[in-house]
């Protein structure tokens, strides 16, 4: 798992239209870049329309909000369509983001074990430094959190 104070490995990947994003593309703003488990699961809707609910806000102190599962591009396009989502989802099918970040975790659940998505954020200001961390996220009122810590950091 990354550290607050280290910078955030870059990236490039494919967002639900196919484009890619780079991390680099957004130097110079804040940026809200959370990991999630699966599209169209009860948590992770709830934390993607939550994030969506939040963009103008986000928009106001110069923060983008990107998110980042292993699912396919197509299932992306999908998830943003059917939940009017207006946030960026980013697909990582062979996990090396979900690596780097630390975040492609050994889980339990059920007496088994498998690899799978620690839910966490990282909020990464204009230079490209981690300033906060989020581990084992609890959807609720996770955005306005991440809100309330932005604006503490502007």
């Amino acid at each position: 798992m990354l550290t607050i104070g280290s910078i955030a490995p870059d990236f490039c990947l494919p967002d639900s239209n196919g484009r890619q994003v780079c991390l680099t593309d957004y130097r110079g703003q804040w940026v809200v870049l959370y990991f999630y488990p699966k599209d169209n699961t009860s948590g992770c809707t709830a934390e993607a329309i939550d994030f969506s609910g939040q963009i103008e806000t986000f928009r106001k102190l110069g923060a983008a909000i990107i998110g980042i599962s292993p699912d396919p591009v197509s299932s992306h396009l999908k998830f943003i369509q059917q939940h009017d989502l207006k946030i960026t989802l980013l697909s990582d099918p062979e996990h090396q983001i979900l690596k780097s970040y630390g975040v492609w975790q050994l889980k339990k659940m059920d007496g088994r074990e498998y690899y799978g998505v620690a839910r966490t954020t990282y909020l990464i200001d204009p230079h490209g430094r981690i300033v906060n961390l989020w581990q084992k996220v609890n959807v609720a009122g996770h955005a306005e959190n991440v809100v309330c810590q932005l604006r503490s950091h502007i």
